[in-house]
């Protein structure tokens, strides 16, 4: 059985051609002979940009480019029949799919309402900054180009607790609607940080509840797809998801597996959510990144021994996945943070070929991004997917004891012939670290599977050896190929 390897299929500024629904169906058997275990495709339904739209900016759920709304068919992607025809041929090929979700907020209303508002501080949106006083929000949702199909819910005021844009006074800020409160248990960041952007939807609202649990139902029902990647939990009420995705679980009987994102670089926010919700999801690793971050920046300072200090890999591996890079994070995104490019390799061995969490891999980093001239990983990258499936298998023995050069040994099993290796890593000069791989390899002769050194090591009595590194390198050292 493979290892679990994820595939985050898409980067921000992918060509809006409507054809990428085909692209991954075509790849569908190239990305499973890849190693990758599942794939976690964008949002799949109607944006208020249309076709340009990369699916953050929700506005119907359920035209999954089905319907003529926002100025076209298709979504960025394609049309429903073609999304619908990638999920089967990724799962054809025993690839699990996940969604990438967002319920937080819906954009490009059809219609304004006049709503009593109170304008709050950016800053801190506990404090009201203004009198009580009429807005135009754009906060209705009619959907008539889809005219009631698969739903007649059409989205008010009511069903919101503000927005960001008062279209009569043409003005920006947070307005909190009359009668309203921002969700208790969310991030305290801002002092509340339940507003994101648009209309935020209000999840103290039942008839808003149920519409959401309606249309997981039929999304599950139309799509078949295998899980979810949920957006912006940090926005919503903490226990939202805990109901929601019990409920879809218990109606269809799926196991929907499901990773949050939930956006912070403190370890105690991110076991804080996971307490409160139980083992309902896993949530990205977004400590690990930074962690990765820093090291490729600092020319060789970053005290690699820390790589994984205040880490959700470290501290609940089963519920955590691990990650280099995210459409979020690429050059040109409000959360850039990029892990530079020279660090990429050694980012990926320490997701890839460790025990602990999931790993995703970026599109942007298998593919490369040509809307910034950044090139693919490389051939590096392909070798280690193909390292985690058949040689970093086993009990894990880490050796992260010094300033540069860290390394683990992995100790193979009886079910991979050939397996077990001594994975070692440089930010700054390169050298040499002794480390055992273990008895069962004593007297074998180890080479480095990536070709970054050139050379055999033979392990003594004990299964050690002293394995080497190239300066600001990864090498992967493992039972010469018979």
């Amino acid at each position: 059985m493979k290892q679990k390897t994820l595939l985050q299929y898409f980067e921000w500024y992918l060509p809006a051609d409507a054809g990428h629904w085909r692209r991954a169906a075509a790849d569908a058997a190239h990305l499973r002979q890849a190693g990758f275990t599942g794939v976690w495709l964008p949002s799949a339904y109607k944006g208020a940009a249309g076709r340009s739209d990369v699916g953050y900016g929700v506005y119907d759920l359920y035209d999954l480019g089905e319907f003529n709304q926002k100025g076209s068919v298709p979504t960025k992607y394609g049309t429903k029949e073609e999304y619908l025809a990638a999920v089967r041929a990724l799962q054809g090929q025993g690839l699990a799919v996940l969604a990438d979700v967002v319920l937080n907020h819906r954009m490009g209303a059809d219609a304004c309402e006049l709503v009593e508002a109170e304008s709050c501080d950016p800053g801190d949106r506990r404090r009201e900054t203004g009198q009580e006083a009429p807005i135009s929000a754009w906060t209705k949702f009619t959907f008539p180009g889809r005219g009631g199909r698969y739903s007649a819910f059409q989205w008010n005021h009511t069903h919101f607790d503000g927005v960001d844009w008062d279209d009569r006074a043409k003005r920006k800020g947070v307005f909190q609607f009359e009668g309203k409160n921002w969700d208790g248990e969310v991030d305290g960041e801002n002092g509340n940080y339940d507003y994101l952007m648009g209309a935020d939807l209000d999840m103290g609202n039942p008839a808003v509840v149920a519409e959401l649990d309606r249309w997981g139902e039929w999304y599950l029902g139309e799509t078949g797809v295998d899980g979810f990647r949920l957006d912006a939990v940090k926005h919503i009420r903490f226990t939202f998801f805990t109901h929601w995705l019990e409920t879809l679980r218990e109606k269809t009987g799926k196991e929907l597996w499901a990773v949050g994102e939930y956006w912070s670089p403190e370890l105690p926010a991110l076991t804080h959510y996971l307490d409160s919700c139980g083992k309902t999801m896993c949530l990205f690793d977004v400590p690990l990144h930074f962690n990765l971050m820093r090291a490729s920046c600092s020319g060789g300072n970053f005290d690699m021994r820390r790589i994984f200090d205040g880490t959700l890999v470290d501290a609940r591996p089963e519920r955590a996945v691990t990650f280099v890079d995210n459409h979020d994070t690429q050059p040109g995104q409000a959360l850039q943070s990029w892990v530079q490019g020279w660090f990429k390799p050694l980012a990926y061995a320490l997701i890839l070929l460790r025990q602990g969490g999931t790993p995703c891999v970026f599109y942007g980093d298998y593919y490369g991004i040509p809307h910034n001239n950044i090139g693919a990983v490389g051939p590096q990258l392909e070798t280690l997917l193909r390292l985690r499936q058949e040689v970093a298998l086993g009990e894990q023995t880490d050796y992260l004891d010094d300033f540069n050069i860290i390394g683990w040994t992995r100790a193979g099993d009886e079910a991979h012939p050939g397996s077990g290796c001594a994975v070692i890593l440089s930010d700054g000069p390169g050298g040499r670290k002794t480390m055992c791989a273990g008895a069962q390899f004593a007297g074998r002769t180890f080479v480095d599977l990536l070709g970054n050194c050139p050379g055999e090591v033979v392990l003594d009595e004990s299964g050690s050896a002293a394995f080497a590194v190239n300066g600001g390198s990864v090498s992967v050292w493992g039972p010469r190929p018979e």
